[in-house]
C-alpha cells in the first residue's frame, strides 16, 4: 500500500477522498442524528418527571406508581447523560479522521523500501485489523477474511483492485506535430 501511495500519489489521494465523502461522512450523519435524538429525549424525560411529580403531589397518582415511574425515567435518564458524551467523543473522532491521504503518503515517503515489518512500522501504518470468520467452521482450508484498517485513511477494501484496473489499461500518448 506504501508502495502504491509513493507512485500514484494522485490516484491515491483521488480513492481516498472518494471512500472519505461517502463512508465518512454518513457515519457523522448517523452519529449527529443519534446524538440530536438522545438530547431530546432527556429534555423529554426531564418535562415528564416534573409532570409526575406535579400529578403526584396533586393526588392524581399513587405514591407506588409516582416511584415506579420515577425510577424508570431516572435510570433512563442517567444512562442517556452517559451515553451522550460518548457520543460527543465519537463524533469528535469522526470528524477528527476525516480521511487524510497526505499524511498518509508523507508517512509512505519516509519509507522508500521496507524490507521487515516491524512493530515500530506496525504502529505507524497500520490502525487495526479484523479477522472475520472462515466461511466454514472447522475447516483449515475454507475462506477467511481479513480486513486491514490503515492509520489516517481507514480500510482500503478494493484499493489493489483499482490498481490492477489501472494497470491493464493501455497507456495513450497524444503526439503533437
Amino acid at each position: 500500500m506504501t508502495h502504491y501511495a509513493r507512485q500514484h500519489e494522485f490516484l491515491f489521494a483521488k480513492h481516498i477522498t472518494q471512500k472519505n465523502s461517502a463512508e465518512i461522512r454518513r457515519e457523522i450523519a448517523q452519529t449527529e442524528r443519534d446524538l440530536e435524538n438522545l438530547k431530546r429525549r432527556d429534555t423529554e424525560l426531564t418535562v415528564l418527571f416534573k409532570r409526575l411529580y406535579e400529578d403526584n403531589v396533586l393526588g392524581k397518582i399513587p405514591n407506588e406508581v409516582f416511584r415506579k415511574l420515577s425510577d424508570d425515567y431516572l435510570s433512563e435518564q442517567k444512562e442517556i447523560q452517559t451515553t451522550i458524551p460518548k457520543k460527543e467523543s465519537e463524533l469528535e473522532r469522526l470528524k477528527a479522521s476525516v480521511i487524510n491521504a497526505s499524511a498518509f503518503i508523507d508517512k509512505a515517503k519516509q519509507y522508500t523500501e521496507i524490507n521487515e515489518f516491524t512493530a515500530e512500522l506496525l504502529h505507524l501504518f497500520i490502525e487495526r485489523v479484523e479477522v472475520e470468520e472462515r466461511t466454514e467452521k472447522w475447516s483449515r482450508t475454507a475462506m477467511q477474511e481479513i480486513n486491514i484498517y490503515y492509520r489516517d485513511i481507514g480500510l482500503l477494501d478494493n484499493m489493489i483492485e483499482a490498481q490492477a484496473e489501472e494497470q491493464e489499461q493501455p497507456q495513450t500518448s497524444i503526439e503533437v506535430a
